[in-house]
């Protein structure tokens, strides 16, 4: 891989190098790179664009990598990844995509990830979306996820965007069995006249699932976000949905929670949370020797974390 490629691989997944155990790099539409190993295959679809990444049951302490870099202005890439994730395995997905626009052309990816994660499995997935480059064209991304979670299974998914993405629509929508639970963190920032949508839809289908849907953003500039977050609690369970924003300049906000109780045992909880950063904390690090900016940006930091 050049080096163009290989600073992409840093930002949206923190690799310096070439992956251990299994992976799989998309670059412009085509296969970069893949490795496998004993528990996890990744196998190349053959009706439409993607991959198949099937974990063996049992698996442990196993990682699969499988970033998508686009550098080629114009190329509008779309994938379909679907994840296999065997009973009792115990596995880290990490994903994301990155866009450097060099040229006048809109750039973009769209990915549509479906998982099946069976009884007693834990996933914990991540995923971050990066835009960079000196092009005019747009930088975009639509991320789509599709998850379903059989009998006491685990899911922890963290997902991150804080820099350089003009557009985004990011859609999941969930199905929980029985004990099932699911942790969703997500972080945005936006900038200039960028523009930010979030569609969580979860259905708690089985008796004692829960989950957990927290989104923390940053609208900076004049962009704009769109947060809607539905919970459905169709048995005994317990859901929770959170969003936390900061305006900043001309920021635009709206966070849209939704709660639909199905069941006399269905325990729902949402909250919203917008507003500037407060003039106190600003004063007291600016008393520490920080400067309006620097404060902000500690701020902010801290938020996002």
């Amino acid at each position: 891989m050049d080096q163009l490629q290989m600073h992409m691989l840093e930002k949206i997944a923190d690799l310096h190098g070439v992956p251990e155990g299994a992976y799989n790099i998309r670059s412009n539409g085509a296969l970069a790179g893949r490795n496998t190993t004993a528990n996890i295959d990744i196998v190349t679809k053959e009706d439409k664009p993607g991959i198949d990444i099937i974990i063996k049951p049992g698996t442990k302490n196993e990682s699969v990598h499988i970033p998508v870099i686009v550098s080629q202005s114009g190329l509008k890439d779309l994938v379909y990844n679907d994840f296999y994730i065997g009973e009792d395995a115990d596995v880290t997905i990490v994903a994301g995509c990155g866009i450097h626009c060099g040229g006048d052309d809109t750039t973009e990816h769209d990915g549509i990830h479906t998982f099946h994660i069976g009884k007693n499995a834990k996933l914990k997935y991540v995923e971050k979306h990066y835009g960079e480059g000196d092009g005019a064209g747009e930088r975009i991304l639509n991320p789509t996820t599709v998850i379903y979670m059989d009998q006491d299974s685990y899911m922890e998914m963290e997902t991150t965007q804080i820099k350089g993405v003009d557009s985004t629509i990011r859609d999941t929508n969930a199905e929980l069995k029985d004990g099932a639970t699911l942790v969703i963190k997500e972080k945005i920032m936006t900038h200039g006249k960028q523009y930010a949508e979030t569609n969580f839809q979860v259905d708690l289908n089985g008796v004692d699932s829960n989950a957990n849907v927290v989104s923390r953003s940053v609208a900076k500039g004049s962009s704009h976000q769109v947060f809607n977050s539905k919970i459905c609690g169709n048995n005994k369970c317990y859901g929770h949905t959170e969003c936390d924003a900061i305006l900043m300049d001309e920021g635009h906000v709206v966070a849209v929670p939704s709660l639909d109780a199905n069941d006399l045992d269905a325990s729902l909880i949402h909250e919203a949370a917008i507003g500037k950063i407060a003039g106190e904390q600003l004063i007291k690090l600016m008393t520490l020797g920080l400067t309006e900016k620097e404060a902000e940006e500690q701020i902010v930091s801290g938020f996002l974390k």
